[in-house]
């Protein structure tokens, strides 16, 4: 994708009033843009259809402009997988638990780890680190309900990964339902004829943090 028209999404779609999560092209001429609100500490908003409608309707303006070579258009909400891009997204979501994939493998682990020097996938809770960023894991089993768990079991260590953005090579909010509310499934948006914008309907969404 030329920079100009990436620029140019960005540019709409914070004028707007929203912040542009991600910009992907996939097969097909597909281009997809995924939308959601600014941060704002001790709030939660929901993206709906009315907003990726308002930001389809510029977009699909701009793109003409633009000369932008797509077939599809498809906006739509982040859903709860989002993905962690920039020190404010981490700054954002520290404290949830995240599925990251580093660039290279860990390289030699530490003595009594766990992790193998070819591991490059993690899932740990994000945290801030004293040099930078870090996620926190346990290797102990899940306890399912009804099992009996012996009080002489010593529990699995916490082990601690840290890492800088650069070093990343894709991060993510684990997909994890919680049926409480808090971070529901996305809607998946339709898909509409050539040319023309999908946009997501996500009556249930994640809230902003």
């Amino acid at each position: 994708m030329a920079a100009s028209t990436h620029d140019s999404i960005a540019q709409t779609v914070t004028g707007l009033g929203y912040d542009l999560v991600d910009v992907e092209r996939t097969k097909g001429g597909l281009l997809r843009v995924t939308i959601d609100f600014p941060y704002a500490a001790g709030t939660e908003q929901f993206i709906n259809a009315e907003d990726c409608e308002k930001v389809t309707r510029q977009l699909v303006f701009v793109l003409e402009v633009e000369g932008a070579n797509y077939s599809r258009l498809e906006v739509s909400s982040p859903g709860i997988d989002r993905p962690l891009k920039t020190e404010q997204d981490f700054e954002r979501f520290a404290g949830e638990l995240i599925d990251l994939t580093l660039k290279a493998p860990v390289g030699v682990a530490a003595a009594g780890s766990t992790v193998s020097a070819n591991q490059k996938k993690f899932r740990g809770t994000l945290e801030k680190g004293d040099a930078g960023w870090q996620i926190v894991w346990s290797d102990e089993p899940e306890v399912k309900p009804g099992q009996k768990v012996s009080k002489k079991r010593i529990p699995a260590p916490f082990q601690a990964l840290g890492f800088t953005l650069d070093e990343i090579a894709t991060a993510r909010l684990a997909p994890v339902v919680d049926f409480k509310g808090r971070r529901p499934k996305a809607v998946q948006p339709l898909e509409t004829i050539d040319k023309t914008v999908t946009s997501s309907n996500p009556e249930i969404e994640r809230p902003v943090k």
